[in-house]
């Protein structure tokens, strides 16, 4: 037996890995939600939608650092470990956030106020890029392998818990706050709430064991119904087809970040209704997440990333009409509801599939470094796509239509994704 299958996650380790996702993608996600009193703040301009473009650009700009950090961090994470590589993005990313936060706005500092933020805001970038591949190693790792799947779905989960704790804070202070209040320096609460988790989150870190020296068995495939061990000329495909699998959900996940703007901007609902809405999808992410994960663990991964995908490519389109046809608290409610719980599940059975398929020696870096350029290349021009599309169609169904493209690239990559559960491969084994 060997040193790995003796271990258990425990659930620190399972807090220390998530709590980091949750302070980054909350602090991303807070600034898509509050992108027009940010404008506002920093980027004045004669028209609203031109300070909402620099806004929104501002936001882009913290991806492209993102590779930079995947690299530089996940390389750290593969020689040092995946314990200080975490503490290191988990740090970096709570230090900027403070500085976001209390930057003067233009009108008091002037051009200082926007250079500040660019700067901070790449910071984030460069930490978030060096924060997924190390967390996402580190949770299949440390499971039993039986259980992988739904330990590598806090991942994903945890984005969806930041998301939704980012919108209970919107809603929060939209409920308690006038629009000028809010706009003011509502935000800036926003952004320190998540600042509080900072010394907490470093603490649980600095406790967890390290998994980089845990013994594992080689990264295998299912082929023509046979296993075999995957070589490294398997290898640049994988990577090939997880870029182009993180970049259709990159895309999918930020254009729903961008929802609250969009419920609020485009389909002119109220501000409570639109973080409402966002609080109630992104719960149901949570819940679709982890319960991909815990599928993943007994159907396999290819299954489980297959089919949901298919169901969000036939009905993303129809869902959408409805909302936007409808406008009403139902629709809203109930149609980004369900496209979280279809567009949600696929993803928790590729995540793990990745990181099985990639050799420990590379797995920090080489997760890290796809997952940035692939969130660089579409996460930080994605709700900018969004946005100027519907400024230029006039058409509410624009974010649908980018939506369907990337699900059905995201589609052909699972399909060619080798299978990797050490449950569908004990059963090809015993069958050749």
């Amino acid at each position: 037996m060997t040193e790995h299958n003796n271990q258990h996650l425990t659930g620190r380790a399972v807090l220390g890995a998530t709590i980091g996702n949750m302070l980054e993608f909350y602090d991303f996600i807070t600034y898509s939600f509050f992108a027009i009193q940010i404008g506002h703040t920093f980027f004045p301009a004669r028209s609203e939608f031109g300070s909402l473009m620099l806004s929104l650009a501002t936001f882009g700009a913290g991806f492209l650092t993102r590779p930079i950090g995947g690299l530089v961090i996940g390389l750290y994470s593969d020689r040092a470990g995946r314990q200080p590589a975490m503490i290191l993005s988990f740090a970096m990313m709570g230090a900027a956030i403070i500085v976001l936060a209390l930057t003067p706005s233009y009108a008091t500092i002037g051009i200082a106020a926007p250079i500040i933020v660019i700067i901070a805001r790449m910071v984030q970038g460069f930490s978030l890029g060096g924060e997924v591949g190390p967390t996402t190693a580190y949770l299949m790792e440390a499971a039993a392998i039986d259980k992988r799947g739904f330990a590598v779905s806090w991942q994903p989960a945890s984005q969806q818990i930041a998301a939704t704790a980012g919108a209970l804070v919107g809603a929060g202070l939209s409920t308690v706050m006038s629009s000028a209040a809010l706009d003011a320096y509502g935000w800036r609460i926003a952004f320190l709430i998540g600042a509080i988790t900072l010394p907490f989150g470093l603490w649980v870190r600095s406790g967890m064991p390290e998994t980089l020296h845990l013994d594992e068995p080689a990264p295998v495939a299912i082929e023509t119904g046979s296993a075999k061990a995957i070589r490294a000329r398997d290898y640049s495909r994988i990577i090939i087809l997880g870029l182009l699998i993180l970049a259709s959900g990159t895309i999918i996940t930020y254009v729903t970040d961008y929802m609250t703007t969009y419920a609020e901007n485009t389909l002119h609902v109220s501000t409570r209704l639109a973080f409402t809405t966002t609080v109630v999808s992104n719960a149901v992410g949570i819940a679709a997440a982890l319960y991909g994960g815990w599928l993943a663990d007994r159907a396999g991964r290819w299954s489980i990333m297959v089919w949901p995908q298919l169901a969000a490519l036939l009905l993303t389109y129809p869902v959408f009409v409805w909302i936007v046809d409808a406008r009403s608290a139902w629709a809203l409610l109930g149609g980004f509801g369900f496209l979280a719980l279809i567009g949600s599940i696929p993803y928790s059975a590729f995540y793990v599939a990745l990181v099985e398929a990639l050799p420990k020696p590379i797995r920090g870096s080489t997760f890290a470094t796809i997952y940035a350029v692939a969130i660089a290349a579409f996460g930080g021009t994605a709700q900018l796509v969004v946005a100027w599309l519907i400024h230029v169609t006039g058409n509410a169904l624009a974010p649908a239509w980018y939506m369907l493209f990337a699900t059905a690239v995201g589609l052909a990559a699972m399909i060619m994704m080798p299978e990797t559960s050490p449950a569908k491969l004990n059963k090809a084994r015993e069958r050749a």
